[in-house]
């Protein structure tokens, strides 16, 4: 199959061109600055005369505090450019993967531990956020045989990544790093996600919200412990942890934005746990 990614460059799109590569696709990198999903009439020309039968739309403004101080910018590449990929994509009859965030939760769960659903109501707190769940309601409403995948706390080769900072602070001398101990998720590898949508490739009866996340969930300082640990003497700096009231910032993060693969697992497919698929990357990503 033909398969064109939006955001190709990217973290996750670099991956996941690999990844299908690997598996005999054909792949068409669709980012800037050859390609802008804020263009509608250019993306509409080149989409068309690219003829792909899969379109995996990764590109996104994903800086979250710079999306709280530019809402504009925000809903112009979530929501417009989703949009214009979506319409672009039903015009040629491709397939669309939307990936989507766990931000569009509100991340105050009633009971802990807490894993949202793909049935819970999103209840976005940021403009990163609602502008995303914006994007995830035009490709409902455009491209109602689409599937919207919701990831989190994503990292892949190359970087930058949670992961290749605290690799890189670690590794430096200096006081004992503050990691906050109070917000939940599930770190997600890249390959983790690309994994996910091969399964789903050959399920062309799959649409709609899917959750592809690692499963288990852990805080950001259970996870820094873990790239620590995995390091060995690589990483000679203390880990301590703090509250995420100490690094105030411009977008709140969730308390608990941790996703249930209900869909995925219906399916028969299972991801794999994060301290799994985090292994596999290190060994991977920093080799001794």
């Amino acid at each position: 199959m033909k398969v064109l990614i939006t955001g190709g460059k990217g973290m996750l799109g670099r991956t996941l061109a690999k990844a299908l590569a690997a598996d005999g696709h054909e792949i068409v990198v669709a980012d800037l600055p050859d390609w802008d999903v804020t263009d509608d009439t250019g993306l509409f020309s080149k989409m068309s005369a690219a003829h792909p039968d899969v379109v995996i739309h990764c590109a996104a403004m994903t800086a979250v505090d710079a999306c709280e101080g530019n809402r504009e910018l925000a809903f112009r590449f979530n929501e417009e450019g989703t949009r214009n990929v979506a319409l672009a994509a039903k015009a040629c009859g491709a397939r669309l993967f939307a990936i989507s965030t766990d931000y569009v939760f509100s991340g105050e769960p009633p009971r802990e531990p807490w894993a949202w659903s793909e049935t819970d109501i999103p209840r976005p707190g940021t403009v990163y956020g609602l502008s995303k769940f914006a994007g995830e309601q035009m490709v409902q409403m455009l491209c109602p045989d689409a599937a919207i995948l919701r990831t989190a706390w994503l990292y892949g080769a190359g970087g930058g990544s949670f992961v290749h900072t605290m690799v890189r602070l670690g590794g430096e001398e200096g006081e004992p790093l503050k990691v906050v101990d109070d917000q939940r998720g599930n770190p997600t590898s890249a390959m983790t996600v690309a994994r996910a949508i091969k399964f789903l490739l050959t399920r062309p009866d799959v649409s709609g919200i899917v959750h592809a996340t690692c499963e288990e969930q852990c805080t950001w300082y259970e996870f820094a412990c873990e790239i620590k640990r995995l390091m060995g003497s690589r990483f000679p700096r203390e880990i301590v942890p703090c509250t995420t009231a100490e690094f105030p910032r411009p977008a709140t993060r969730p308390r608990n934005s941790a996703l249930k693969k209900s869909v995925l697992n219906v399916l028969g497919y299972r991801t794999a746990p994060w301290k799994e698929a985090l292994a596999e990357f290190v060994e991977e990503e920093f080799p001794r």
